[in-house]
């Protein structure tokens, strides 16, 4: 269930009872090795793949061959994903949590910013402006959860040519982190893919798809200064404002066909 159905009174020169669907919230913890690393507000939906892609964007993980065990409990109002894995996550790691300028939480946002500031994307991806235009006006026609709720972000993986995964949730911190987990699990390669998303481009927000390693980050929203200064540090191709017939180009890097 992605929304829950209630009875308000709408305002409309006058009151009025009126129908509507909320999206629901669920509290999701994670748990790793037995220790709790951060609650999560999310849809429930995949959670599986929300806790790993978070635990992989904030470096608890690098390979999926550290999990031994993902265990997903309902506990009825939550949910909580029981993560082990074979080496110690912990080790050499001080827990700074972030406060972050959205629905995320970061653990140890200084480190993750010098760690990644020192990359440099790769990646043989070209998309034209077109196929950019195009995916956006997809994403949103997909999005039958925000257009039932206004509650809502989206994120999908593609190609140059189409969708392959798509996401929603409250956060768009927790749709990428979906993606991303199912990418780290289910072994899709990243390297020819693009990012299209919803929702403002903060510097969280690009170190996580930089952490994934997609070379492509697309937005119908723009990007804050320290995005746009991580991007031309990394040659991640940053675009954000995408609207019906525009957008605009943060950062390149011969990604983008007639750029």
């Amino acid at each position: 269930m992605d929304s829950m159905h209630y009875e308000i009174h709408e305002y409309k020169a006058g009151f009025a009872k009126t129908p509507i669907e909320s999206i629901r919230e669920v509290p999701l913890t994670i748990h790793l090795n037995g220790r709790e690393v951060v609650t999560l507000l999310c849809t429930a939906k995949f959670p599986e793949y929300l806790a790993v892609g978070f635990l992989k964007s904030d470096a608890f993980i690098s390979n999926p061959d550290q999990i031994t065990d993902l265990a997903v409990k309902d506990q009825g109002d939550r949910l909580l994903v029981e993560v082990e894995t074979c080496h110690d996550p912990w080790k050499g790691r001080v827990m700074e949590r972030s406060i972050t300028s959205g629905c995320g939480k970061g653990t140890n946002f200084g480190r993750n910013v010098s760690t990644i500031s020192k990359r440099r994307m790769g990646g043989d991806i070209k998309v034209k402006p077109e196929q950019i235009l195009s995916l956006a006006r997809e994403l949103h026609e997909r999005s039958t959860l925000y257009n039932a709720t206004r509650g809502c972000h989206n994120s999908s993986l593609c190609t140059p040519d189409e969708i392959l995964l798509f996401r929603e949730d409250i956060g768009r911190h927790n749709a990428i982190d979906m993606i991303c987990g199912q990418c780290f699990l289910d072994d899709i390669s990243v390297n020819d893919k693009m990012i299209v998303s919803t929702g403002r481009i903060a510097s969280e927000i690009l170190l996580k798809v930089i952490r994934i390693g997609v070379p492509i980050l697309i937005s119908t929203a723009v990007a804050t200064s320290f995005s746009v200064e991580l991007a031309r540090k990394t040659g991640i191709t940053l675009i954000g404002n995408v609207k019906d017939d525009s957008f605009w180009v943060y950062n390149d890097k011969g990604r983008i066909i007639g750029f």
